[in-house]
C-alpha cells in the first residue's frame, strides 16, 4: 500500500485547497479508530474522512456517511467541545511525512479565540490523530493513547507536550539534489533506504528510469503545480493492488480518477484485506464457528447416550428372569445363572451383593424405565441440536457474504436476539431496521426479492410475499430466502430460472455448477412454532438445477 509521503502531500495540497477557511458543523466517530468531520465552506458542503487504523490509516473526503454508534465516543466529545464551529486555517504536510496538520480557530469558554491543532500521523500501526493545543503545545487528547509501557520513547497522553514521530535517517524526497541521489547506487532497496517519503513502487519507478533524478523532479513539479494523476492499480484478478497520485507501470491496467480523495475512497472500499466488513465479521465468524464445534461434538454425544439407552432391553430381560429365578439366588451372591425362557438358553446375570434378588429385579426394571425415558429426551435434544446446527451454518454463510457494514450489524443483533451472543452494554437507543432486501428483475419484469440475513428471511416469506407468489431456497444448502412476486400472472419457465439462480447465487452452493434449488407457492411454506429465524417446513415443491447468477441489471437497496 503506497500511502507515502508524496501521496500525504498530494492529499494535504487537495484537502487544503477545498477546505481551509471552512467551518467544522458536525464531528463523528463511527468506529474506535475512524473520525469523520461535516464541513461547510463556500464552495459547499465536504465530508472528512480519517482513520488511525493500523491496516488501512488514511486521510481524504468522502462522499457517504459512515454509520455511526448510538452514543458518541469519548475522543468525538472532546473534538466536539473543543472544534465544533471552529475555522480551519490552514492544512499541511510535515516535512516529507505521512503526517498532516489541520490548524484551526476556536472560541473557547471565555469567548477567547485559541488555536488547536489536529496532527493526523499516518504510519501503519503507529497511526494516530492527536489534538494539540497551539498556545501550550500539549496534548489535549488522541484517538489511541500511548503509555510509556507501549512506548518509552514518545508518549501520547493528555497533558504530555506533543512531539513529533522520530524522523527516520533519510533525505527527505523534496530536499534531495541531483548529486545525492546520482551518488547513490541504482537500486530500489537503496532508494528506499536512503530518500525518505517514498514507497517500493516509487523507487522501483525511479531505478527502472533513465534518469532518476529527472524522473523525481517531473514528480515534485506535479506536486507542486497539484497536477496528480490519481490512479488505482488493479491485480490480474481485477482486485485493487496498489494506487498513487504518480504514474507507475507495475501493474497490468489502472483505474484513473479525478482527485486523490476518489482514488482512496475506491482503493480502501474495493480491497478486501483493508475491507471493514470482513474485519467486522471475523469476530462473529469465530463465535459462530465455536458454537458449531460445540454443537456438532454435542450432537455426538447425544448419538452415542441414545446407542446406549436403545441397547437397553437386556435390562428388562434381567429383571423378568431374576422375577421369575428368585429361589436360585444364594444371599450376598454377585451373580446367578438362569434359563432363558424366551429361546431356552442360559443367562449369567450380575448382582449387587448388597441387595436380595428381588431389590436387584427392581434395579434393573428401573435401569430399563430411565433407559426408556433417555430414549424420548435424547431424540427431542438431537432434533434441537439439529435445528441449531442447520441455523448456526445459514448464519455463516450469510456472514461470509455480507457486503455492508449494516448486514453485520444485523446479523450480529440476530444471534444476540437468539441468545449465541451477550447483549452488548451500549448506551443509547437502538434504531429498529427495516428489511431491505436484494431486489432484482427477471426478464419479463417480475419483481425478485432476496434475503440479507434470517431475520429478513421471515420477513419476506411470512409477512411481504403473497400465498400465490412464489419461494425459492436452495436444497439442504445454507442461503437466502427468494420470493418471485407473481403479481397475478402466470408464471414462464424463463422467470422460475431467473429466480432459482439467484437464490443459488444468494447461498453456500454461490462457487458450484448445477445447484439444486427447491420451489412452491408461498402458501405452502410453513414457519413451526419456536423455530429458528428463517427455519421453516414446506411441501408442493419441485425442484431444479441452476448455475448461480443473478441479472446483470441488480438493485440493493441502499441500508
Amino acid at each position: 500500500m503506497a500511502f507515502d509521503g508524496i501521496v500525504t502531500s498530494a492529499v494535504a495540497s487537495e484537502l487544503k485547497n477545498a477546505l481551509v477557511l471552512g467551518k467544522i458543523e458536525k464531528v463523528y466517530q463511527p468506529e474506535p479508530d475512524e473520525l469523520v468531520f461535516h464541513i461547510h465552506t463556500k464552495k459547499g458542503n465536504h465530508k472528512l474522512y480519517a482513520s488511525a487504523s493500523s491496516n488501512h490509516a488514511r486521510i481524504h473526503l468522502v462522499k457517504e456517511n459512515p454509520p455511526n454508534p448510538p452514543s458518541p465516543l469519548g475522543f468525538c466529545m472532546l473534538l466536539r467541545k473543543h472544534l465544533q464551529g471552529g475555522r480551519i486555517t490552514d492544512i499541511a504536510q510535515k516535512d516529507s511525512e505521512r503526517v498532516i496538520e489541520m490548524t484551526m480557530e476556536t472560541i473557547d469558554e471565555l469567548g477567547f479565540s485559541v488555536n488547536k491543532k489536529l496532527i493526523f500521523e499516518i504510519m501503519g500501526k503507529h497511526s494516530n490523530i492527536v489534538l494539540v493545543d497551539m498556545n501550550t503545545g500539549k496534548i489535549m487528547d488522541s484517538i489511541k493513547r500511548v503509555s510509556i509501557d507501549v512506548n518509552r520513547a514518545r508518549q501520547i497522553l493528555p497533558g504530555k507536550s506533543y512531539k513529533y514521530p522520530p524522523a527516520q535517517d533519510k533525505i527527505p524526497f523534496l530536499a534531495i539534489s541531483q548529486e545525492q541521489l546520482e551518488s547513490l547506487e541504482k537500486s530500489p532497496k537503496v532508494y528506499l533506504s536512503t530518500i525518505g517519503g517514498i514507497s517500493p513502487a516509487i523507487a522501483q519507478v525511479l531505478a527502472d528510469s533513465p534518469a532518476p533524478y529527472h524522473r523525481l523532479e517531473q514528480i515534485r513539479t506535479a506536486l507542486k503545480t497539484m497536477a496528480f494523476s490519481p490512479q488505482v492499480y488493479l491485480k490480474e484478478d481485477g482486485s485493487p493492488g496498489d494506487f498513487h497520485v504518480v504514474p507507475l507501470d507495475l501493474y497490468p491496467s489502472q483505474i484513473a480518477f479525478e482527485t486523490a480523495s476518489e482514488m482512496l475512497d475506491y482503493f480502501f472500499l474495493h480491497r478486501e484485506s483493508s475491507n471493514r466488513v470482513k474485519q467486522k465479521s471475523s469476530d462473529l465468524e469465530k463465535v459462530v464457528s465455536t458454537a458449531l464445534d460445540k454443537l456438532r461434538l454435542k450432537r455426538q454425544r447425544l448419538g452415542e447416550d441414545l446407542l446406549r439407552a436403545e441397547n437397553s432391553e437386556q435390562y428388562r430381560l434381567y429383571g423378568e428372569l431374576l422375577t421369575a429365578s428368585i429361589h436360585l439366588v444364594t444371599p450376598g451372591a454377585d451373580k446367578v445363572m438362569v434359563t432363558n425362557y424366551y429361546d431356552g438358553n442360559q443367562v449369567e446375570i450380575p448382582l449387587d451383593p448388597k441387595y436380595p434378588a428381588a431389590k436387584n429385579a427392581q434395579r434393573y426394571f428401573k435401569k430399563y424405565g430411565k433407559a426408556k425415558t433417555a430414549i424420548k429426551e435424547k431424540k427431542v435434544q438431537m432434533e434441537e441440536t439439529d435445528q441449531d446446527i442447520l441455523y448456526l451454518e445459514s448464519v455463516l454463510s450469510f456472514l461470509n457474504q455480507a457486503a455492508a457494514i449494516e448486514e453485520v450489524d444485523s446479523i450480529r443483533q440476530e444471534l444476540t436476539e437468539a441468545g449465541f451472543l451477550r447483549k452488548r452494554k451500549t448506551p443509547g437507543i437502538r434504531k429498529k431496521e427495516k428489511a431491505r432486501p436484494y431486489e432484482y428483475r427477471t426478464d419479463d419484469g417480475l419483481r425478485i426479492l432476496a434475503g440479507h440475513n434470517n431475520k429478513e428471511n421471515d420477513i419476506l416469506t411470512l409477512k411481504m410475499a403473497g400465498p400465490k407468489d412464489y419461494w425459492f431456497h436452495t436444497k439442504d444448502i445454507p442461503g437466502s430466502h427468494v420470493i418471485l412476486f407473481t403479481e397475478g400472472r402466470e408464471l414462464s419457465e424463463s422467470a422460475i430460472f431467473d429466480a432459482a439462480a439467484i437464490a443459488a447465487y444468494h447461498s453456500k452452493g454461490r462457487s458450484s455448477e448445477n445447484v439444486p434449488v427447491d420451489y412452491t407457492q408461498v402458501r405452502y411454506v410453513k414457519k413451526p412454532a419456536g423455530a429458528r429465524p428463517g427455519m421453516v417446513i414446506f411441501t408442493h415443491n419441485r425442484t431444479v438445477y441452476v448455475t448461480p447468477k443473478v441479472p446483470e441489471s441488480t438493485g440493493s437497496p441502499s441500508r
